[in-house]
């Protein structure tokens, strides 16, 4: 028995992940965008399946910061099929008050992948460094020094 999915064009695909980042801002609903058997990934939490462990993994991960702006006109994509690539730059402020923005402290940049097919995500690995208040320098010497760090490359 063969399977039928709805075919998405390239610009459906990139409007689910724009969607994705804009209700993760704005505190709506991201789990109707994720599919029943979706998995996703985040650094320091590991692999989530399915939609009750992401909610998890979800709740987990926003308790990093009191609030977050993914920036949509600099976000960049590669689609190819329902592979979609996602680099881009957030803002925001860490729970413990401390604010990140790239160029000025070290959190700030992240590229996600995402498996998007039939409008949803089916599977999101999200590459980024989860310390946004920048707490972790004591293990990397170049983040130590008293030297102004070079931030903005």
């Amino acid at each position: 028995m063969t399977i039928a999915t709805a075919t998405m064009t390239r610009e459906q695909r990139k409007s689910v992940a724009l969607e994705y980042f804009t209700r993760f801002d704005t505190g709506g609903n991201v789990l109707e965008l994720i599919a029943d058997d979706a998995v996703v990934y985040f650094p320091k939490w590991g692999l989530a399946r399915g939609k009750d462990e992401i909610g998890r993994m979800f709740g987990d991960v926003s308790t990093l910061f009191t609030d977050i702006c993914h920036y949509p006109e600099y976000l960049k994509f590669i689609i190819e099929d329902d592979m979609v690539v996602v680099e881009g730059i957030t803002s925001g402020t860490a729970a413990d008050g401390t604010p990140w923005r790239p160029g000025f402290s070290h959190a700030g940049r992240f590229t996600d992948v995402f498996e998007i097919r039939d409008h949803k995500i089916h599977r999101c690995f999200i590459y980024l460094d989860p310390d946004y208040a920048g707490d972790d320098t004591q293990r990397y010497p170049w983040l130590a020094s008293t030297e102004t760090p070079i931030l903005n490359h």
